[in-house]
């Protein structure tokens, strides 16, 4: 009643002048406007030309202009039957200044002040400013900064303008000193307060801030103490009352929640109700609730999710599914009632695509296993997103699935994707005394010019050598997803322009080959190649033994005709940086009838990753190798051998720097015709074996400080592997007087192999991905060669 008889008053001062007893308006006129225009004042005044107006109509019609917020003072006089509106009107606002705030953004604090209605241009009213800066105050202390202060100024400006000023005093955050759990007896307080994201100030919290006190989140906490109960049974679990005490200097925060566990409750019986729309027996099976279990909240949502996807994959988007628990405290026991509303069964009516600015839709389009027409399914939703991801070509996708407008059976599956470099462009120039100018190049383009298919191209060229390549995939050749693809090759070298002879070998080849993929399931496929090779063998000064073997027995120049099988099968979360999944692949590629030579091998490589938590996993991967020959071919030619060591492979060693070493090279001419044996100080090369054994174990985690992890991975690695061979010659087996002993690579011997741990990187760049390591080899092998820094371009762990 207070606050109504003030503004009366106030309004029955201001019409003093106005004679007591009612007349008829004859014209009104307003005095003391600037900004606001007549109009305005005429629009809000309940009064009009002609109107009998006395002191009560006057009092209502001074509220309405007040209302308008455009005047700080309103006086209604009266000359004649001329009704006189005298106004003083509210200052605008000139500028506003901030200053000292660096917590909050100037930005998002001039944004939230023009909300309230203070912006430049704005009327300005000091309420209005005072219950800013009252919020704001609230807001720095919901970040723990106890110890701001937020001071206002109003500077007069003419022309009835004012200044703003606002200056911040931001504190520090109030870091925790205590946390304390009072009421449990069943679990550990150490075991709750690990629940917490607050923390007590510890030895990181300087780089991880979780001893700075926040209310949101404190009230993440709580929820996180009140599920961790309610997740082992104990549904009356309570938070009866939090505490939290400042010192007087603002500084520290000491936190006290009070708890009341109850009892621990089992599940008495799981019912489910409603139209379920798919035979009962496979609901059940995907019932995690089960009768004479602790009751978790956790496993009855989960379960709910569950059969609300099994009837989104039967097109029932919309179904809605509520496990109810009733509780029985007389033997602290829950029943559990499944709900289960369906709701109709819903239609895909469009597939959109958004975001892809250089992949053609048609390349997203035939990924999709969810079509348009059909009825939604959550599945095969879910599935053709996963197929968009594992192409490699998108930094992110993601898929909405809004309801058409005006219906209530019909959605739209709209895909959102961010795209990324999904190819790699290396160039070189050098200069070498013996070789002349040297430039080499090399482009791969996994979505050439967005069409999905796969195209890499490579030249080097010198003065005494040449090598070129080109190869091409298409993915869909047809529309089922058959994938044809070919390349072809050429690599010549000429000893005749080289200014010294210290090679030992170089191998000349040309070639075609063509290589056909069939998909036998959604993730799994098989493929089928043919390659015509023509190799020849060009030897050099210092040609080691081996290789002189071999030709003696096989000759230098071979025609072959390759075939090969393979089965591969992915289901890995993304085409590049998986971190979910697993992939795996057996490859058989054998000489065929009519080749110069004989010989087979069968490769297997294989990745799996083991989530620890959202952003951690363990990869555990390997690659096998054995090749050999067969028919009249002695051995598996030299220029096939596998290697090991660099990236890959074993890191923290030299490339192809593990394995069997050749024999003592004898001097040679060019045309391969022996000489002496070579100077004692020329270290043994390496040769390669047949046998390939190598893995490991990767830790993948988040690269600190870095907000946006999509094109970035950093693991701890220890890698192990080794190349052996079966047919080592006699010397390698033996060793030779004055130059070197046995080679321990001629035997497969676990015991032998080498292993490293580092840490390594990769980053997606315009370019093309690029890798670094740094390994540390833990057990080397005789001969191996070290090398702690590593770095490629175009390759990823």
């Amino acid at each position: 009643m207070k606050r109504l008889l003030l503004p009366v008053a106030l309004a029955t001062l201001m019409i003093a002048e106005v004679h007591a007893e009612s007349f008829t308006i004859s014209d009104i006129r307003v005095n003391g406007l600037q900004r606001v225009s007549a109009g305005s004042v005429f629009g809000a005044l309940p009064l009009n030309v002609g109107d009998q107006v006395d002191d009560r109509e006057l009092v209502e019609a001074t509220r309405a202009l007040f209302k308008t917020g455009f005047f700080q003072d309103i006086q209604l006089g009266r000359d004649g039957d001329v009704l006189v509106i005298t106004v003083v009107e509210r200052p605008s606002i000139s500028s506003i200044e901030i200053e000292g705030n660096k917590a909050i953004s100037t930005e998002d604090l001039l944004k939230g002040l023009s909300q309230s209605g203070l912006a430049e241009g704005e009327i300005f009213q000091r309420a209005t400013l005072e219950g800013v800066r009252n919020e704001l105050q609230r807001q720095y202390v919901a970040q723990g900064r106890y110890s701001a202060e937020i001071e206002t100024e109003v500077i007069p400006q003419p022309r009835n303008r004012v200044a703003l000023k606002i200056t911040i005093n931001e504190g520090t955050v109030a870091s925790i000193q205590h946390i304390n759990v009072v009421g449990n007896t069943v679990f550990p307080e150490e075991d709750l307060l690990d629940l917490f994201e607050l923390k007590t100030t510890h030895w990181l919290s300087f780089f991880k801030n979780d001893d700075k006190y926040a209310r949101e989140k404190l009230s993440g906490d709580l929820e996180r103490l009140r599920s961790y109960y309610l997740d082992r049974g104990y549904i009356n679990m309570d938070i009866t009352s939090t505490q939290v005490s400042i010192t007087p200097d603002k500084k520290h925060v000491y936190i006290t929640v009070n708890i009341d566990e109850g009892e621990k409750y089992t599940v008495r019986e799981v019912k489910l109700s409603g139209d379920l729309k798919v035979p009962e027996d496979e609901v059940r099976k995907l019932l995690l609730v089960q009768k004479g279990q602790v009751f978790s909240r956790k496993v009855m949502t989960t379960t709910s999710e569950l059969i609300t996807r099994r009837l989104g994959n039967e097109g029932y988007t919309f179904a809605n599914v509520n496990g109810v628990p009733e509780a029985h405290d007389e033997d602290n026991t829950v029943s559990i009632t499944f709900f289960v509303d369906p709701g109709k069964r819903a239609y895909v009516n469009r597939i959109n695509f958004r975001g892809n600015t250089k992949t053609e839709d048609e390349v997203l389009r035939r990924e999709m296993r969810q079509m348009e027409g059909g009825w939604a399914s959550t599945y095969l939703i879910d599935q053709s997103k996963t197929r968009l991801e594992r192409l490699g070509y998108f930094k992110e996708v993601n898929v909405e699935t809004p309801q058409v407008p005006g219906t209530d059976d019909q959605i739209d599956v709209n895909y959102t994707v961010e795209e990324q470099p999904s190819g790699s462009i290396t160039a070189s120039v050098g200069f070498a005394q013996n070789a002349g100018l040297i430039l080499g190049g090399s482009i791969s383009q996994s979505n050439f010019l967005g069409t999905g298919n796969k195209v890499s191209i490579g030249l080097t060229r010198s003065e005494y050598q040449e090598r070129y390549s080109f190869g091409f995939v298409n993915p869909y050749w047809t529309v089922d997803g058959v994938s044809l693809g070919w390349n072809a090759f050429y690599r010549t070298t000429d000893y005749d322009d080289l200014d010294v002879d210290v090679s030992s070998y170089a191998v000349d080849s040309y070639g075609l080959g063509v290589n056909i993929g069939y998909p036998i399931s959604e993730t799994s496929r098989l493929s089928f190649g043919l390659t015509v090779q023509q190799d020849d063998i060009n030897t050099g000064v210092y040609t080691v033994d081996e290789i002189f073997d071999f030709i003696k027995q096989e000759g230098d120049r071979y025609l072959n005709f390759k075939g090969s099988i393979g089965w591969s099968e992915s289901t890995l979360n993304r085409g590049v940086l998986a971190t979910r999944g697993h992939s795996q692949s057996l490859v058989l590629e054998t000489t065929l009838p009519g080749s110069d030579l004989s010989f087979y091998k069968l490769d297997y490589r294989g990745q799996i990753f083991a989530p620890l938590t959202q952003n951690t996993a363990l990869r555990f991967h390997t690659e096998l190798g054995y090749g050999d020959s067969y028919g009249s071919t002695a051995e598996l030619p030299f220029y096939e051998h596998y290697y090991a060591g660099g990236f890959n492979s074993v890191r923290g060693f030299e490339d192809s720097s593990l394995g069997p070493r050749s024999t003592p090279s004898r001097g040679a001419s060019v045309t391969g015709n022996e000489g002496t044996l070579a100077d004692p100080d020329t270290d043994p090369l390496p040769f390669g074996g047949n046998v390939l054994i190598q893995g490991g174990v990767e830790y993948l985690f988040p690269l600190p400080f870095v907000k946006d992890q999509r094109q970035l991975r950093t693991v701890l690695f220890w890698d192990v592997g080794n190349v052996f061979d079966t047919n080592c010659s006699s010397a390698q087996k033996h060793g030779v007087a004055g130059f070197r002993s046995k080679d321990e690579a001629c035997d497969i011997d676990f015991s032998n192999l080498a292993s490293s741990v580092g840490v390594g990187l990769t980053w997606i760049t315009a370019l093309g991905p690029l890798s670094f390591s740094l390994g540390m080899p833990i057990k080397k092998p005789d001969d191996a060669d070290t090398q702690v820094f590593q770095f490629s371009l175009g390759q990823t762990f």
